[in-house]
């Protein structure tokens, strides 16, 4: 059984203003999105900015409602718990957020920062919880006394290496990580992404990986799932999505890659303005009739893409 599942989940925002006040209908931010994560697997969800990535990570954690579908957590569905039950199993499910700037308190200082799922889910005396947060400030390559010291005292990379220790405090089954070094300098993103690698194998974490570079993705992720406004216009592993892309949002968006291969790159930049072309021509070719991004459909065992 897959530890998590998505089920048609739909979540929409009202729309502000309108001309003499008239009632707008809410516009759906992720449209019928489903998809499913197993045991120990590292799932990428890929889009450009506003396609609903991020507010799908949001309704896993509870932080936007639902106005349809199921999220199911080991079978169990998160918002038809009741308030009680639903706090427990969220002990299971860890969020990393983009900005490391500010997701961490600039009043308190790390051993608060880290200790505060602890204190919400664990009964441990104060030498217990010390021993603790020393314990995961150190695994995540921070000296044990820096646990005294505040964010504005770290760079964005040690931050970020905060928030990982938090985050893995409870030692969840599940971690979200929402666009975990987009924040962060170019030269320190590859030691972070390095470093969640390593976390991930040594906790035998399931990851939900959240980013628009699909570069990134393909060192980190073992299956992928593309979205195009609000929708899941592609899904597959790391090898359908790369040698094998289907819809011709996916094509753009492997051809937008910098190709590493100097004898190369003229055909990939011949390859990318003739994709971009097609894609400017028939971009209408992802809707249905009722404008709608079409649904998705089996290409192979573990390959699945929204095409007419």
């Amino acid at each position: 059984m897959p530890l998590l599942q998505l089920h048609d989940v739909t979540v929409q925002f009202p729309e502000k203003g309108g001309f003499l006040k008239r009632t707008i209908p809410p516009r759906s931010v992720v449209d019928q999105v489903s998809f499913q994560i197993f045991q120990g697997e590292v799932y990428g969800l890929v889009g450009e900015s506003g396609c609903g990535k991020s507010t799908t990570a949001r309704a896993i954690m509870g932080l936007n409602s639902l106005a349809n579908g199921q999220i199911l957590f080991q079978g169990d569905d998160l918002y038809q718990m009741s308030r009680a039950s639903r706090k427990l199993r969220m002990k299971d499910i860890q969020m990393i957020f983009q900005d490391p700037y500010s997701s961490l308190n600039p009043r308190k200082n790390v051993w608060n920062i880290i200790a505060e799922p602890l204190r919400n889910f664990e009964n441990l005396s104060k030498e217990e919880e010390l021993a603790k947060v020393q314990e995961l400030v150190e695994r995540v390559g921070l000296n044990a006394e820096s646990i005294y010291q505040y964010p504005h005292q770290f760079s964005g990379g040690q931050r970020q290496r905060i928030g990982i220790a938090r985050a893995l405090a409870l030692r969840p089954q599940l971690l979200i990580a929402d666009e975990p070094v987009s924040a962060l300098d170019v030269s320190v993103q590859a030691q972070v992404l390095n470093f969640m690698k390593d976390i991930q194998e040594e906790f035998e974490l399931t990851v939900l990986f959240i980013s628009h570079d699909l570069g990134i993705v393909r060192h980190m992720c073992d299956r992928i799932g593309i979205m195009y406004k609000g929708r899941l216009v592609e899904e597959g592993t790391v090898e359908d999505i790369y040698e094998r892309p289907s819809h011709l949002y996916t094509k753009r968006l492997v051809a937008a890659m910098p190709e590493l291969n100097p004898e190369k790159r003229s055909e990939k930049v011949k390859q990318r303005r003739q994709i971009n072309e097609q894609y400017e021509l028939a971009a209408d070719q992802f809707f249905d009739s009722s404008g709608r991004i079409i649904e998705l459909r089996k290409i192979s065992d573990t390959h699945r893409a929204a095409l007419k």
